[in-house]
């Protein structure tokens, strides 16, 4: 995972206009404070800190997500994206008494995402998805589902009927990797037949049993999404890797790692620049 050095960047190069689709970014405690709900340690990790990942690795648009630990308060997103101006795009957490204009506020700063984190730490509940999903729809917003992809088949007819785009983190996020036959993962293949889903290929790490440098167990799911629908594949570093502080992965490996699942320069290129900028709008 880690090392006392690390490479100087990806051996794979990456094309102009590279996305990274998933980060965070953390801010003073006492300048945004921390949601109770919060199932990790708050790591002192901003934008100045990820430029230099954007250096190393040849990322030029990223994707800031709103880390768990603020909740639904928005602040510390918003200004990141401010502070790394219009190569940025957010996802946000909003509550269903959001009025229009502060939905058309964070549209007009780069929002263009709804985050449902059905996982600890989360403060949307399931049942108010949809309803959610038709109100941000009218802004351009798509909805981003992470939970146990385990469970994916238990909600696929509601997905399925959702009017915005849906973008589902991290490979599935199978808390416990899966057979290619399993029923939440034969559903996540059929919620991309419809032509409206978009998966992050991301943070192998935090489900993989086998481990690095290959997570041969997530790799064969990613295959598969990949193989279904690479025009709708995203990557994405999830830095500074939150559940995973301690011990954190080398982000040139994972960006690697993409190339390794996918087996093609070209294929690549697609995922991390051409994809992102098609749902993202850059």
């Amino acid at each position: 995972m880690t090392g006392s050095t690390r490479p100087p960047g990806p051996a794979f190069r990456a094309p102009p206009g590279t996305c990274d689709c998933h980060m965070h970014v953390y801010g003073p405690k006492d300048e945004y404070p921390v949601a109770p709900t919060t199932p990790f340690p708050v790591p002192d990790k901003g934008v100045s800190a990820y430029r230099r990942v954007m250096a190393r690795l040849g990322i030029e648009r990223v994707v800031v997500v709103q880390p768990t630990a603020y909740g639904d308060d928005n602040r510390c997103l918003l200004d990141a994206m401010d502070e790394l101006g219009p190569i940025a795009r957010g996802v946000a957490v909003v509550n269903s008494d959001v009025s229009d204009a502060e939905l058309q506020r964070m549209s007009d700063l780069g929002v263009r995402g709804l985050r449902f984190h059905l996982l600890p730490g989360g403060v949307l509940p399931f049942e108010i998805l949809a309803t959610m999903a038709d109100r941000v729809h009218g802004f351009g917003w798509h909805i981003q589902l992470q939970m146990d992809g385990r469970n994916l088949q238990q909600h696929s007819e509601v997905l399925k009927r959702l009017p915005c785009a849906l973008v589902v983190d991290h490979t599935g996020k199978f808390l416990e990797p899966v057979n290619m036959d399993h029923p939440g993962y034969r559903a996540l293949l059929d919620l991309l037949d419809s032509g409206r889903v978009w998966v992050k290929l991301s943070a192998p790490y935090e489900t993989s049993r086998l481990g690095p440098p290959h997570y041969m167990d997530v790799g064969r799911l990613a295959r598969g999404l990949i193989q279904a629908a690479p025009e709708r594949m995203l990557w994405a570093s999830n830095w500074p890797h939150p559940s995973a502080l301690d011990d954190p992965p080398d982000e040139a490996m994972l960006m690697d790692l993409l190339r390794y699942w996918t087996e093609d320069d070209a294929l690549t290129a697609r995922i991390l620049s051409t994809n992102p900028g098609a749902l993202y709008g850059f």
